[in-house]
């Protein structure tokens, strides 16, 4: 019995790293110092994670988990390599105190408007590719 608690605390640990992770581009995002390129791919990366609509619909059997178990975790290392060490620093003091003190992901009703006009444009280009 001890070996599958260790997994299932193992498998806890990096959903909270990577939570955490996800949180630190959160504020890393809005950082000054934030070359604009990683910008780009921080919004991405917290929108596509925060994103009810995922690359591959959980829906299909084991396929449909890959985007979060592979892609998701993959694209937050890519942006935290890419940022600068001072940003990433700050950044995940700002992500651990946020998480210690609210206990709930930041808000941004901009983000989600941002998210949803994605998507629709998204669909939008895809109906009108497959019409034409």
């Amino acid at each position: 019995m001890l070996p599958s608690m260790n997994l299932f605390q193992t498998i806890r640990t990096w959903a909270r790293r990577i939570k955490r992770d996800a949180m630190t581009l959160w504020f890393a995002y809005r950082h000054p110092d934030t070359p604009l390129a990683v910008r780009l791919l921080c919004v991405f990366v917290v929108g596509y994670a925060l994103s009810p609509v995922d690359l591959i619909p959980d829906f299909i059997p084991v396929l449909g988990y890959l985007d979060d178990a592979l892609l998701l975790p993959g694209l937050i290392w890519l942006a935290i390599r890419l940022l600068p060490a001072g940003v990433v620093d700050e950044s995940r003091r700002r992500a651990d105190a946020w998480m210690a003190e609210q206990r709930a992901k930041p808000k941004s009703y901009a983000g989600a408007a941002v998210i949803v006009a994605m998507w629709l444009a998204i669909a939008f280009a895809a109906w009108f590719w497959l019409k034409s």
